[in-house]
């Protein structure tokens, strides 16, 4: 009887997401493929800087500020998806050229440094290619994520319309898969640096620069990759309207189904007005040097963002409309709660020598471990409510902050003199990561399937780039929030003179076990007590 419970979960865990798996899925899991295989670059372009650029970190911080200034803009590029649903393919084609112009870009700078130079100096090359990136990738996400829609079918091969509990779990696995995609490249990209940069401290100058150029060529498959998922989809969608002409539709019906499913859209213009008041506001505020500048950026945002969710919503009906709203708070909370901050990671370093090596051993066990979370937690997700899904993962991330805590307090040191040194602090790290690591990417997914599937047919892109912007935000309040406990609870590293060896700051980790606590505190009260408020208002959602 056991073996059948167990054969029977691993069934309908793992295998019944490969009979769940559908080709017009395909397309925009190509595009977040790609997404995540961008992080093949990131190592080569922080020790390109490093080593070869001369740029200093105030500059680079302010370059990070203009990165993220695409991402502002994805509001507006979701409507502009609704607006020209039958030509959308045009903006991954654009999103594509922008990339691969900035790899060609850093390409250059790193194989073909003089003939570049003599054009324009290498820091001018690579501000140019850093800005063009985020713009390409924002713009073939907006994309993707329109394409989900379209990737689950609202008829059978019979004609037959599927029911609401059926489409839902198509869409949660849908929206799985994207996750899954992202991560899988992360993954990928992570074990191929892993491999690239074997022995690299040991080789000579020309031999890291010809590596570091290699690695920029191969970066050309992430546009190959979105240009691939746009052609197949396109073919998916002409195979599928062939099989309906086939049952006997006519061409009308399937041109409304299949390439104009929402109708004719109208420009709304509260939402191109408020986006463009939104990038403005964010750019000019992101540029001055007024006291409190993150907070009034915070607060500013946060406003345009919940007038252009106010307008969308006059779209739903009362009872969808109450649903949105308290399943956009729970989420909002959960991924608002602060974080450690850095000074858990110098903790570790100084503290309990965890080297390079095996923080990169971590990351990439994360990815991997994500990976099979999101499938084996994806049933719990089809059938449970987005405020169950929520309760969950907030209990099992406080229980999973336990052994950072413990760690702080020396419970790697009882534990390795009880187990002859085999649970020692790195055995108990590699242990919380593989349980903890699928948590954070888990919690988008049912907000995303129930946009999918709940959004009006016309406005899709444009919900999805909304409250995508609505849930980031909560991000950036985590950020504070991680702010405000670091100012509370004082954490310093060692800092030493580079020049006369002079301890200049003095490492002090008194504090973080407060830190700690306090975060996981929060981490657990403040999600449950928005899903015990909501659940029990007219915000309540039952999906």
């Amino acid at each position: 009887m056991t073996d059948i419970r167990v054969w029977r979960w691993f069934d309908n865990t793992f295998l019944d997401l490969g009979r769940q798996f559908r080709w017009s899925y395909l397309p925009p899991l190509m595009i977040y493929l790609a997404a995540g295989v961008q992080g093949l670059t990131a190592i080569v372009g922080t020790f390109f800087i490093k080593e070869y650029l001369d740029l200093s970190a105030a500059f680079l911080a302010g370059l990070g500020f203009w990165v993220g200034i695409p991402w502002t803009l994805k509001m507006p590029l979701g409507h502009l998806v609704d607006l020209i649903w039958r030509r959308k393919a045009l903006l991954v084609y654009i999103g594509a050229g922008l990339i691969t112009l900035s790899i060609l870009i850093m390409y250059g700078i790193i194989a073909h440094t003089q003939a570049m130079a003599e054009i324009m100096g290498p820091e001018i090359w690579f501000v140019i290619a850093t800005l063009l990136a985020p713009t390409g990738y924002v713009v073939q996400d907006v994309v993707a994520d329109a394409m989900t829609v379209e990737a689950v079918p609202t008829i059978n091969e019979h004609g037959d319309p599927y029911p609401d509990d059926e489409i839902k779990v198509m869409h949660t696995t849908m929206q799985t898969l994207g996750r899954f995609a992202i991560i899988g490249g992360l993954a990928a990209v992570a074990a191929l640096n892993i491999t690239m940069f074997s022995g690299v401290e040991d080789m000579s100058e020309e031999i890291k620069v010809a590596i570091y150029a290699d690695i920029y060529l191969m970066a050309l498959v992430i546009p190959l990759l979105s240009i691939s998922g746009v052609i197949l989809g396109g073919v998916i969608l002409r195979r599928r309207a062939q099989r309906m002409r086939e049952q006997g539709q006519d061409h009308a019906a399937i041109d409304k189904l299949l390439f104009a499913p929402a109708g004719e859209t109208h420009p709304n213009w509260w939402i191109l007005g408020g986006s463009l008041v939104f990038a403005i506001f964010t750019l000019t505020m992101g540029i001055s040097q007024v006291p409190l500048a993150q907070e009034i950026i915070f607060i500013g945002s946060m406003s345009i963002i919940l007038f252009l969710m106010y307008r969308l919503m006059l779209e739903l009906d009362p009872e969808m409309r109450n649903m949105l709203i308290g399943t956009a708070i729970i989420i909002f909370v959960f991924r608002a709660t602060p974080l450690p901050g850095p000074g858990a990671t110098w903790f570790e370093i100084d503290v309990l020598g965890f080297d390079q090596q095996f923080l990169s051993v971590l990351s990439l066990i994360a990815s991997l471990l994500t990976l099979v979370g999101m499938v084996v937690l994806r049933p719990m997700m089809a059938k449970n409510s987005i405020a169950y899904v929520i309760v969950i993962l907030t209990i099992a991330s406080a229980i999973l902050a336990l052994p950072n805590i413990g760690l702080y307090y020396g419970l790697h040191e009882w534990t390795a003199a009880h187990t002859g040194g085999v649970v020692d602090a790195r055995f108990i790290a590699v242990i919380d990561t593989m349980m903890e690591s699928p948590l954070g990417q888990i919690s988008m997914i049912p907000m995303l399937a129930w946009i999918a599937k709940n959004a009006p047919a016309h406005l899709k892109a444009t919900f999805f780039a909304v409250m995508a912007s609505f849930t980031n935000l909560a991000l950036s309040a985590s950020s504070l929030g991680t702010r405000y406990l670091n100012e509370i609870y004082t954490v310093t590293r060692e800092v030493r003179d580079r020049v006369d060896d002079i301890v200049t700051t003095a490492a002090d980790y008194s504090e973080l076990g407060w830190i700690l606590i306090t975060v996981m505190l929060i981490g657990l009260l403040a999600p449950l007590l928005t899903v015990f408020i909501v659940q029990r208002s007219r915000l309540h959602t039952q999906q």
